[in-house]
């Protein structure tokens, strides 16, 4: 029967077998992928997929060609379980194996949960100057900031994946349309010089008098990417120009329509929270008669109106702050020690890698335990 032929092969030790040593290779092979592909792109392409694409350079096609971690991984979580109930009995002397094979399947799922929920950001900061967002540093969006209201800014900000569309952006809380135009992923903005033969970016604002100029993907972890995009603003009476936008214009550019002015910028995507962290000194501190770093603290003030808390909070290396589902590790710092740079991350699994461990190590040791005394038991009544 089917359902028999599909229970004998998910609790077949050869698939076991077959699926660590793919995952075995998947990891070579992603390993090398990163010198050409860099860290991210290699982890999303390898490991967090369900098969790895091949297609010749310049085609729009490409074909599935090795099984990604998602699928080795999720095949022997259904490998371990599946052969779990098949072979082994809930009895005392077994119980060292369900706890050692519940832990390496909580393992599995723990990463897997790692890499749909977790989110890592970073959030820069300079002495006395304070926060209620962070940032992350590989992802850009497109502010469109109202700032009619002297007390308050109405900000809508569209994802860099759906700007990389070029499709037409229509939102509620926008009375206009915002057309991409044009989208670098990678890009340098240069002044347009007075004999440059290549056309201005844009007509209004900054790039009325600036060029971009598309540059190869970065790959290095040190580096990033820097996008630019040019987006015509579309009203119902007519277009008001098109304006370039990049992480190269540090100022928003502002235009006025319908007795309201806007502001817009592409930025990196920012992530905001119900309270604000202040720096309020960083210490950079080195071994005596050596420029070998000794440790990183920064002292924070943790400020949430809606609550009225305000008390103050020493970050520095091992020691995160930990607050509100997220976790502040120190990250690095600016080169004038005036600044400080937090990693922010939110992991609501983890915890589970050491449950895992711990449950694995103690199963190997009831197990062990169980094993050595029956060995004892039967060499005294002999």
């Amino acid at each position: 029967m089917l359902l028999d032929r599909l229970v004998s092969f998910f609790t077949s030790l050869r698939l076991t077998v077959v699926c660590l040593a793919l995952g075995l290779v998947l990891v070579f092979w992603g390993t090398l992928a990163q010198v050409e592909l860099g860290l991210y792109k290699a982890q999303a392409e390898f490991f967090r997929s369900f098969f790895i694409y091949w297609g010749p350079k310049g085609a729009g096609w490409k074909i599935p060609i090795f099984p990604g971690g998602y699928l080795i991984g999720g095949v022997l979580v259904i490998n371990l379980i599946a052969s779990q109930l098949r072979r082994f009995t809930f009895t005392p002397s077994k119980a060292g194996l369900w706890m050692v094979h519940g832990g390496l399947i909580l393992l599995l799922l723990g990463q897997l949960g790692t890499d749909l929920l977790s989110h890592e950001s970073t959030l820069h900061l300079r002495e006395g100057e304070a926060k209620n967002y962070s940032e992350t540093e590989r992802d850009a969006e497109l502010a469109v900031i109202d700032v009619t209201d002297p007390d308050t800014d109405a900000v809508v900000s569209i994802p860099q994946g759906i700007v990389m569309s070029r499709k037409s952006i229509q939102h509620p809380g926008l009375p206009f349309t915002v057309q991409v135009k044009a989208f670098v992923a990678n890009s340098r903005v240069s002044e347009r010089g007075a004999n440059d033969v290549e056309p201005a970016a844009a007509t209004q604002g900054i790039g009325s008098r600036a060029t971009v100029k598309e540059l190869p993907r970065v790959t290095e972890m040190e580096k990033r990417d820097v996008p630019s995009a040019v987006v015509e603003i579309v009203t119902p009476q007519g277009s008001l120009g098109t304006w370039l936008v990049s992480e190269f214009i540090e100022q928003p550019q502002s235009f006025t329509w319908n007795n309201r002015t806007y502001q817009l910028a592409l930025r990196l995507r920012r992530h905001y929270r119900p309270y604000s962290l202040q720096l309020l000194k960083f210490q950079h501190d080195v071994y005596p008669g050596t420029d070998i770093p000794k440790n990183f603290s920064s002292r924070v003030l943790l400020q949430r109106p809606e609550t009225g808390e305000k008390r103050e909070v020493l970050i520095y290396m091992n020691n995160p702050l930990r607050y509100a589902g997220e976790t502040y590790y120190q990250a690095s710092y600016d080169e004038d020690n005036l600044g400080t740079i937090l990693q922010v991350v939110r992991n609501p699994s983890w915890l589970t890698p050491y449950f895992s461990c711990v449950l694995v190590s103690v199963g190997l040791l009831v197990q062990f335990s169980a094993s050595l005394l029956g060995f004892a038991l039967k060499r005294r009544s002999a």
